[in-house]
């Protein structure tokens, strides 16, 4: 996630852009004045161990998660509803951003309350018995390193996370109407406009994206806690991984459904050549390739250049190996340029382009 720059700012992002400076920790955390001691992984004045380190990855990454949909919904959404003449028609809107609200309402940012006392120690850790607090993140918050308290906060609310389904669901169309919107002079500059006034790096596109990146990430998080727990046994460790097999039956439905969508909206890289056309669609959820341009930048990291929109339409995407190089390269021809890359997981990593 790139860093943003405080300056310029819209006064409610005030104060959030620092949230991946570990120094700055909340109370309960190392560092933390005030905080509470956090053995056995960690105290004020020694490193946390690395499970420790986890679970502040996880509440870590979660306020950012928070700030990222926070900038979703007030800095685009919240202007397209504002705006004294309609920029999107409803429909268009209703598409975009789906129940992108749903999603920021369970895991928005929020002050983090005082937090609980931790528990002496990982052996009868109770699941709470009264409702947990009003948002995702406000609940890790409060877990003051603990991660059976962690756990515990995935398991309590597994039924909420069904909201994700839907915005998965919906996020083919989500591609297509931001294509849509592209090919519109006065919503494409109207989209910028907001993108600079956030002062993000990447366009709406790479945001759109998160939650279903974020949803997919949780169980993988809950399994680094497992792997370094201590007592392999007990309720306790019950906890962690009945956690485990919430979220991963969550990330295996919705990844189903994406590996689907990507299948749809454009060709594996990896198997030579492959053309691409305007009704390059198999699905036709995406009319343009304009579409595809925009789901390739959100994958895309180390990119600082324009829009890939603004090369023109994909016509070409493969692969070639380096001579002498473990590693493939993929790469992606526009009408005005072309971009070389090298795959990394689910992403590209941007190496060069040729104009």
């Amino acid at each position: 996630m790139e860093e943003e720059p405080n300056g310029g700012t819209e006064p409610w992002a005030e104060g959030l852009h620092n949230t991946n400076n570990n120094n700055a920790s909340p109370a309960g955390w190392p560092g933390a004045r005030g905080g509470h001691p956090l053995a056995p992984f960690g105290s004020a004045n020694t490193e946390p161990s690395y499970l420790g380190r986890v679970v502040l990855e996880i509440v870590e990454s979660e306020r950012t998660y928070a700030r990222d949909l926070r900038s979703i919904v007030e800095g685009y959404l919240g202007k397209i509803i504002d705006a004294e003449e309609p920029v999107l028609r409803p429909e268009q809107v209703s598409a975009l951003f789906g129940n992108i609200e749903d999603i920021y309402e369970l895991s928005r940012w929020v002050l983090p309350p005082h937090p609980v006392p931790p528990h002496p120690g990982l052996c009868r850790h109770p699941v709470p018995s009264v409702p947990p607090p009003s948002t995702l993140l406000q609940n890790l918050e409060s877990c003051a390193s603990d991660p059976v308290a962690v756990a515990v906060c995935f398991v309590t609310r597994s039924q909420e996370f069904a909201i994700y389904t839907q915005y998965c669901n919906n996020y083919p169309s989500s591609v297509a109407a931001l294509a849509e919107c592209m090919r519109s002079k006065a919503q494409a500059r109207f989209l910028r406009e907001c993108q600079e006034r956030l002062r993000h790096a990447l366009p709406l596109g790479a945001y759109l994206l998160k939650p279903v990146q974020r949803i997919l990430k949780y169980h993988l998080l809950l399994q680094e806690i497992a792997k370094h727990f201590e007592h392999k046994a007990g309720d306790d460790y019950e906890v962690v991984l009945e956690a485990i097999d919430t979220m991963t039956c969550v990330a295996w439905y919705i990844n189903d459904m994406k590996r689907k969508h990507e299948h749809a909206i454009r060709q594996q890289v990896g198997t030579g050549w492959h053309q691409v056309g305007t009704n390059a669609m198999a699905s036709g959820s995406v009319s343009s390739s304009l579409g595809i341009s925009q789901e390739i930048q959100s994958l895309l990291l180390g990119w600082k250049g324009p829009d890939l929109t603004s090369y023109g339409e994909l016509v070409l995407e493969g692969t070639f190996r380096v001579q002498r190089a473990r590693h493939e390269r993929a790469i992606f021809l526009f009408d005005k340029t072309l971009l070389i890359t090298k795959r990394r997981g689910d992403h590209y990593v941007y190496k060069t382009h040729i104009p």
